[in-house]
């Protein structure tokens, strides 16, 4: 799952090389933490938050298949 978030993350950017990913596991819930390069904090979020929806939207839908549950932070 980090690497797909990784994947969608470092298509949308101009700075690819500034795309992390870290995974924190709880109990019910895994929280994948994106950090970008400050100046494509927008890109990755949207307008109105559309890209940043989108991609939690993914999230969701992957993890039904693996039966686990995702959800995005998007870090400055």
């Amino acid at each position: 799952m980090r690497e797909l978030v990784e994947a969608i993350a470092k298509a949308l950017v101009d700075h690819p090389e500034d795309v992390q990913v870290h995974a924190v596991d709880g109990e019910q819930v895994t929280v994948l933490e994106l950090r970008v390069h400050p100046e494509d904090l927008g890109k990755v979020i949207g307008r109105q938050g559309r890209t940043a929806k989108s991609i939690r939207t993914l999230l969701g839908a992957a993890g039904m298949k693996l039966k686990k549950r995702y959800t995005l932070e998007i870090l400055e």
